[in-house]
């Protein structure tokens, strides 16, 4: 097994984990979590194949997606904390009925 081998399943492996915690949690602290750990699972691949193709488009664009990433957690959590202080709960059950 090659090194870009290696990557690829650890790439897959923390993308997967990421999915399956996204569809199986309530709390939106921990579904925010879960789309980090996906999002940090194709950085990963990103890199990898930058590396294997030996130029640096792959590390450059990956900065670029840790500095969206970076941004969208701080809208995100922004958001999480004005719904809790809305309704005083962070399950999604809770934030599944929308008035109409």
């Amino acid at each position: 097994m090659n090194e870009l081998n290696v990557y690829i399943l650890v790439g897959a492996m923390l993308f997967g984990i990421g999915m399956v915690g996204f569809l199986t949690r309530r709390n939106l602290i921990v579904v925010f979590l879960c789309t980090e750990i996906m999002f940090q699972g194709v950085v990963i691949n990103v890199v990898a194949f930058g590396k294997s193709w030996a130029n640096l488009q792959g590390q450059s664009f990956a900065l670029f997606l840790l500095v969206i990433a970076a941004v969208e957690a701080g809208l995100a959590l922004a958001l999480i904390v004005m719904l809790y202080r809305r309704r005083g709960s962070l399950d999604t059950e809770v934030w599944k009925t929308m008035r109409g």
